[in-house]
């Protein structure tokens, strides 16, 4: 006994080709959102290196700052524009 091939009605077509084209759309766009995310990645990495850089520089000048504000500083500089430094002319004022 030969089988007889059964011939695909329209909607079997239909549905076939839909499945087919629903498959193929979900992978490109899997790869391009995994290429949209990677691109994405490597910018944050580029962003996190850059604030890391500016923080090291921002404690640098923040150390600067201290030794330029130390005592010793202060007297030093008023030492050489002929000033000194008396405690008795200090007033403390509260609020």
């Amino acid at each position: 006994m030969a089988r007889q091939k059964r011939r695909k009605t329209k909607f079997e077509r239909m549905i076939i080709s839909l499945t087919v084209t629903t498959a193929f759309c979900v992978f490109v766009s899997l790869f391009f959102f995994k290429a949209q995310l990677s691109s994405v990645n490597i910018e944050v990495e580029k962003l996190k290196n850059s604030v890391s850089t500016q923080q090291k520089i921002n404690e640098s000048l923040t150390m600067k700052v201290n030794e330029l504000v130390s005592l010793e500083n202060m007297q030093l500089v008023a030492a050489q524009e002929g000033l000194e430094y008396n405690n008795n002319n200090i007033i403390v004022i509260q609020k």
